[in-house]
Parts: structure tokens; C-alpha cells; sequence
């Protein structure tokens, strides 16, 4: 049977799916910890539902930045369990540190890489210095995330996406709020002001559509008060009901179950979907009506999309549709 991947996405069909969390960590304690989460999490849901990304740029001692680099690639070997998602954060690509990163990660663990996030990207030939320098260390394969930073750089934020190597931009807020030089208030980084300030939720925007018009994954930036579970709970809402984010970033571990549960559908939803796509699929994908409403291709992949999301995220697939997703194609 032709899988509903093919028949109701086409060439998106080959844009990845990825999990909704991405966990950031930079101490060597922090990392390991955050690895071993990863694992626990992985055997609790049946799935690798958050992402871990350890930090070379925030997460190195200025002056220790080789010995950083081969403590990120000997945890990625050695102590991040099988299965698992781990990536890697280098220095920008004009940092003195970046050539560096990349030959000692990516020349030693590139192959136990999801991929590799490049932090202040400003322009498509930044991709370009990175993915040659991919190559060179042997890792043609390993895709690229850029962190979006400044006005300039969402002003390229389509150009950006539209490169064949980007699997997915991130929104890198309080960065942003700086290069203005103070044009932009500091509550603009909090969690309320960062949904309110009319330039920050632009280039939110803009991120976010240019990923949708490339088939790329946008992923929404950190919110800092880590401790307040509530206020996270509520901004990954907005994430994903607002402005069109599939996946947030995480730096501390209290924040990782409630990006997941904010970012996942419902059980309620998941059933809606799965009735929905199994009844079009007995249908040959041809225009069905359910309880007086007309479904076609078009509503078929949107809840085909959503069926895929709510099995990214560990969620229970009813019996009707599991069988799309035992295959090696999911």
C-alpha cells in the first residue's frame, strides 16, 4: 500500500520530522544529567521525544574551548544511550574556535550526530562555510540548524531557509533585544514581553513563516524564568497556537515535560485525526463527508501532519493507524 506520507505531502514528504523539545546543556555535570534524562524519558514514553544539545558556545571556558569540544564528542560516543537524538552547538562561524569545533566534534562523533547548531547566522554564506566544512570532516549527511539572531539576519531568515543543508531555525531572543542598542526595552526578553513588543513578535514571524515556505522546523527561543512552570506552560501554548512553532528550546530539565505536553495534541485530537485519516484511506483519498463535513487532500494532510507530530511526542496511536508508523519509514 503507497504510505499517506507520499500520497498527501509530495516533496514535503522529505522534511524530517523533529522533536518538540530541544534541551540545551553546557556544564559537563549538566550534560551528562541531561543525557541520562534523554534515556530514562526514551524508555518511559517508547520514543525520543526531546532533543539533547550540548553547548560548545555558551557551555565552554573562555581559554578551554578544545578541551570543551572533545568533552562534547566523547559524551556523544560514549555516554548518550542508543537511539537517542544528540547535537552539538559550536562557536559562530567567525569564531576563532569554530574551525576547531566542528574538526573535533563532528571528525570524531559526526556520525552519532543528529546535527549541528550554528549559533548567529547572519547570512547563506555562513551555511556555506559550515556545510564545507561538514564535508571536509567526513559528515556530508549531518544537517544544519541556524540560531537567527539579529534584525539582519530575519531579514535573510527566507534565503537562510531555503538552503538545502538547514533542517530548522531558531529564534535566539535576547540577542536580538541587544542588537537594537536599546531601541527594544530588556522587557522585551521576559515572558510576557517577548509575546507583546511588536519587533520581537515580528521576527518571531518571520522565522516562522520562512521555515513553513521551505518545509524547515522553527523553533522558538528559550524562556528564561526557568522556575516558574506555569509561565512556561503558557508561553509554549502561544508557541504553538500563535505563531506557528513546532518546537521549543529547554535549559533546565523542569522544562522539558511541560514543552512536550504544551506542544503534543490531545488524546481527544489524536482520535479525530486517526478516525479521520484511516476513514480516507478506505476511501482511496477520494472526498469523504464525516458528521456533515466535506473532507479532501487537504484536510487529509492536515491530519496526517498532525498524527505524525502526536507520534513524535509519545502520544497513544489508536489501533487504526499504528500500522503507518511500525514501519522503517517512521
Amino acid at each position: 500500500m503507497t504510505h499517506p506520507r507520499d500520497i498527501l505531502l509530495g516533496a514535503q514528504a522529505a522534511a524530517g520530522l523533529l522533536p518538540v523539545c530541544d534541551h540545551y546543556s553546557g556544564a559537563p555535570a549538566r550534560m551528562r544529567k541531561s543525557l541520562q534524562l534523554q534515556a530514562e524519558m526514551m524508555q518511559e514514553f517508547g520514543a525520543c521525544v526531546f532533543d539533547v544539545t550540548l553547548d560548545c558556545e555558551d557551555g565552554a571556558p573562555v581559554g578551554a574551548e578544545v578541551e570543551h569540544a572533545v568533552l562534547v564528542a566523547e559524551l556523544a560516543l560514549h555516554e548518550a544511550a542508543p537511539g537517542t537524538r544528540v547535537a552539538a552547538r559550536v562557536h559562530a562561524v567567525d569564531h576563532p574556535a569554530f574551525a576547531q569545533d566542528v574538526d573535533t566534534i563532528v571528525g570524531r562523533a559526526g556520525h552519532r550526530l543528529c546535527h549541528l547548531m550554528l549559533p548567529k547566522v547572519e547570512s547563506v554564506e555562513d551555511i556555506d562555510r559550515a556545510a564545507q566544512l561538514l564535508d571536509q570532516a567526513g559528515a556530508p549527511h549531518l544537517a544544519l540548524h541556524a540560531l537567527i539572531e539579529s534584525p539582519a539576519a530575519v531579514h535573510r531568515a527566507f534565503d537562510i531557509a531555503a538552503h538545502p543543508r538547514v533542517q530548522s531555525l531558531s529564534f535566539g531572543l535576547m540577542d536580538f533585544v541587544s542588537a537594537h542598542g536599546g531601541a527594544i526595552p530588556d522587557s522585551a526578553m521576559g515572558v510576557q514581553g517577548q509575546f507583546t513588543h511588536p519587533l520581537v513578535v515580528r521576527a518571531k514571524l518571520e522565522i516562522a513563516a520562512a521555515c513553513h515556505a521551505h518545509g524547515k522546523v522553527p523553533s522558538h527561543c528559550v524562556v528564561t524564568e526557568f522556575s516558574d512552570a506555569a509561565a512556561l506552560q503558557a508561553a509554549a501554548q502561544r508557541v504553538a497556537l500563535e505563531l506557528g512553532y513546532t518546537r521549543m528550546w529547554s535549559i533546565h530539565p523542569a522544562q522539558i515535560r511541560p514543552i512536550l505536553e504544551a506542544l503534543s495534541p490531545s488524546q481527544m485530537s489524536v482520535d479525530k485525526a486517526a478516525h479521520i485519516v484511516a476513514a480516507a484511506a478506505r476511501a482511496h483519498w477520494a472526498p469523504i463527508s464525516i458528521e456533515g463535513v466535506l473532507h479532501d487532500r487537504a484536510s487529509y494532510r492536515y491530519y496526517w501532519q498532525f498524527l505524525e507530530r502526536a507520534h513524535a511526542t509519545g502520544r497513544t496511536l489508536p489501533p487504526e493507524v499504528q500500522t503507518w508508523f511500525v514501519s522503517s519509514r517512521c
